[in-house]
């Protein structure tokens, strides 16, 4: 797909996904939107590449969905929903690669929803997030009813989503909805050497990691006792198991593949 919208670039294993409508503060409108699904659907084809690493392009990370758009006669908000961001949050869990998120600016709606749903989400200094479906009377989406009361419990979500607050990163930061703030001139200079720190782990292991975290969300503790086993069993059958093994015996740096 030749991109408009987005940037799509590969660097030491490192796959970058730039939200790209910075005069819009890259809210999402449906051909956005299609870009974000496809390069997410090459960063999980593609062995070559280790994590990934989400963006935004100017003064804003993302403001959420383009009201222009969903205002138009022609569309339906229940397709926005399923075919923008339903398909996107879930290849975004499902893809068994760390996809990191450096936010800038403000994530606002959607944006937000997609930042907190990333595997590890850094935040500038001065960055907003805020649920802001409710100032126009809508629901949050974008996974924000399933994500937001598992990371910071029921009454918070609720506040979060029933008043529509700003949220600085630092109170991001202390509910666990992100995983770290920094300065905000050193957001990407940080983002960029956490991908490539994760892009040379063993991520066939890390993919596992996550597929079992996935999955404890949803069962009881027996259940997920039996499914760690099964992973595990898979794990422990990669090459990246193997050199980390014999590097470890052998005293020296492992060199993982990712297999």
């Amino acid at each position: 797909m030749d991109y408009k919208l987005i940037k799509f670039e590969i660097s030491n294993g490192v796959a970058r996904i730039t939200l790209n409508r910075p005069d819009v503060l890259n809210s999402f409108n449906k051909a956005m939107g299609g870009e974000v699904q496809d390069a997410l659907d090459i960063c999980s084809s593609d062995n070559t590449i280790r994590a990934v690493l989400l963006t935004g392009e100017g003064r804003g990370f993302c403001a959420g969905q383009d009201l222009e758009e969903a205002m138009s006669p022609d569309t339906k908000i229940e397709d926005v929903v399923r075919m923008t961001y339903n398909p996107m949050i879930l290849k975004i869990r499902e893809i068994e690669k760390p996809v990191i998120c450096a936010v800038n600016g403000v994530a606002a709606g959607a944006g937000a929803n997609i930042a907190f749903g990333c595997d590890l989400t850094l935040a500038g200094s001065s960055v907003k997030f805020i649920q802001s479906f409710i100032k126009i009377g809508l629901i949050p989406d974008s996974g924000g009813t399933y994500i937001l009361p598992r990371l910071v419990g029921m009454q918070r979500a609720a506040a979060m989503t029933m008043l529509g607050d700003k949220m600085t990163a630092e109170e991001a930061l202390n509910l666990g909805l992100i995983y770290k703030v920094v300065d905000d001139e050193q957001l990407m200079e940080e983002a960029i050497a956490l991908a490539e720190r994760l892009a040379q782990m063993p991520t066939f292991g890390i993919g596992l990691t996550k597929r079992g975290l996935n999955h404890g969300l949803k069962v009881d503790l027996p259940t997920q006792l039996e499914f760690e086993a099964g992973i595990q069993a898979e794990a422990a059958g990669s090459e990246d198991y193997k050199e980390g093994v014999n590097a470890f015996l052998e005293k020296r740096k492992a060199v993982f593949k990712g297999v």
